[in-house]
């Protein structure tokens, strides 16, 4: 199939070189059009010469530099802009200003106010600019909020949280807007040079070639052009390739301040106490008047009927959600089995505990004892329901937390695997509190 592919392709090629060849025959002008053999024979000539990979440097360094520059701004002014609303309402009239106005003004008025040195990195920054940073905002944006809520709850480090929670949010929002980008900057970049004609410039050399009428120097010039943005967007895009699929190693969980405070008398975990706590969703109450104590070094299983708030009640305590009355003394750290399973689903079983503790050959113990060997590297997307479940399990009793909530943790396994799920969760306890919200 690719062979076909590429003969096919090569036969396109060959069919719009005879069309070029017998236009150049029709007009037999070698002013107005010059054969391909000509446009080739020339830029042989150029290939000869010292100038040529001066002038091709210079406009490649200029290009180059305003799209890594606007790249950055970029980046930097979306996540700016995704922290602080006042920000992002401040920039949106401007980008899409800037979205809006014709290269050809930027041009004239960059022209007029800089000079023709840097005319081309400055336009080819301001064509850059909006269109990354855009996509970057939507991209942060898109970031799964219930992945932010487990980044919260096992105080994740932004290290952990940035390449494996917001990276894979951006990847299709980058990668698109990426390409129109490459090919956006080296058009206008080389538009630029041609108006402002700066010395040894790409844009340069085709403006000479317009006044020396030297269409088949016009043809190379554009060729190497064609040549040049390829490459370009190649090299580029391969470097977001390689960026993308780069697994770094993850960092261990901030520290638990009132631990480190008490390190030096050692450390006993408080009890989390809930006193006349009330919650309620659209009229309707789901706590009312709630009060209990938990205590360190105990288990506790909340098995009230569905719907009557035990999700909320875990959420209260790992202070993801605010109650509307009452008191209540939360555990400083928490690990927690939510009731989506709320997975990096791109990763693997492995690195997905190793987000939370930093420990690979750790993480892979002791995912061994509840999943088989084969199913610990494979992305989270290919494992089962109860696979997943396992992970998300294992992920909450290893974390350096001082109380683990677990919701519904035995979801999709059979009588075998959840005992085996329960004498693992009786054997990393030691001496924290455990709340488990279940069905018998």
């Amino acid at each position: 199939m690719n062979r076909e592919k590429f003969i096919r392709k090569c036969g396109i090629l060959a069919g719009w070189i005879a069309v070029w060849f017998g236009l150049a025959a029709l007009v037999d002008n070698r002013i107005l059009l010059v054969t391909p053999i000509e446009a080739f024979r020339t830029l042989t000539d150029m290939l000869g010469r010292g100038s040529f990979y001066f002038t091709l440097g210079s406009s490649l360094l200029r290009i180059g530099m305003g799209f890594m520059t606007g790249f950055g701004a970029a980046v930097l002014l979306a996540v700016g802009s995704r922290r602080h609303v006042l920000l992002e309402e401040a920039l949106s009239p401007l980008m899409n200003l800037i979205k809006t106005i014709p290269v050809a003004s930027f041009v004239v008025m960059l022209l007029i106010w800089a000079g023709p040195s840097f005319l081309s990195s400055a336009v080819s920054f301001l064509v850059v600019l909006p269109n990354i940073y855009m996509n970057t905002l939507e991209g942060l944006k898109s970031t799964d909020p219930q992945l932010l809520d487990m980044a919260r709850v096992f105080r994740l480090p932004f290290w952990n949280r940035f390449f494996y929670i917001y990276r894979p949010a951006l990847k299709p929002f980058l990668y698109g807007s990426l390409k129109v980008s490459l090919g956006m900057c080296w058009k206008s970049g080389v538009a630029a040079e041609v108006i402002g004609t700066p010395d040894y410039s790409i844009g340069e050399q085709m403006y000479l070639s317009k006044v020396y009428l030297d269409t088949a120097g016009l043809f190379a010039w554009t060729a190497v052009v064609i040549l040049l943005s390829v490459i370009f967007e190649k090299m580029i895009m391969l470097l977001a390739d390689k960026f993308f699929a780069w697994e770094p190693g993850c960092r261990r969980q901030l520290p638990d301040v009132s631990r480190h405070a008490n390190a030096g008398g050692g450390h006993m975990p408080a009890s989390v106490r809930l006193s006349g706590v009330t919650k309620s969703y659209g009229g309707k109450k789901v706590l009312d008047n709630f009060s209990a104590v938990y205590e360190p070094d105990r288990t506790y299983y909340l098995t009230s009927p569905s719907g009557s708030g035990k999700t909320t009640l875990l959420r209260m305590i790992a202070g993801l959600t605010e109650p509307d009355g009452g008191g209540i003394t939360p555990p400083s750290s928490c690990g927690m089995v939510f009731q989506e399973d709320r997975l990096c689903e791109d990763y693997s079983a492995v690195k997905n505990v190793e987000l939370v503790i930093g420990d690979r050959r750790r993480a892979e113990e002791a995912l061994c004892q509840l999943l088989d060997k084969d199913a610990l590297y494979k992305p989270c997307r290919q494992l089962s329901g109860g696979m997943k479940r396992r992970a998300a399990l294992v992920r909450a009793m290893e974390s350096d937390s001082e109380c683990v909530l677990l919701d519904e943790p035995f979801t999709g396994m059979d009588a075998r695997t959840r005992e085996r799920a329960e004498e693992y969760i009786r054997s990393r306890q030691k001496n924290r509190i455990l709340i488990i919200a279940t069905h018998i």
